[in-house]
């Protein structure tokens, strides 16, 4: 079984949030400032070197303006067109 940061579904997950970042115009650090946590922790949930669990992933997408809702609909599409 493969290690499950690697799985597909979770390479689609973390891209569309480093998309996210981008279309907001924001850096890693400027993301990691206003969550209270170091440069690298983004960098490591971008580049798959750690998950983002539920509460992290919310703490994220408010940071990002991110509407969770329609964040996870549009994943859910992405994963149904890869199939």
């Amino acid at each position: 079984m493969p290690n499950p940061i690697h799985e597909p579904r979770y390479q689609i997950f973390k891209e569309m949030l480093t998309a996210a970042r981008m279309s907001a115009g924001l850096k890693q650090s400027e993301v990691a400032d206003r969550l209270g946590k170091p440069q690298s922790f983004v960098s490591k949930y971008e580049r798959s070197e750690r998950r983002l669990d539920v509460p992290e992933f919310l703490e994220v997408a408010a940071v990002l303006g991110i509407d969770v809702a329609k964040f996870l609909k549009a994943y859910q599409a992405e994963l149904a067109k890869r199939r």
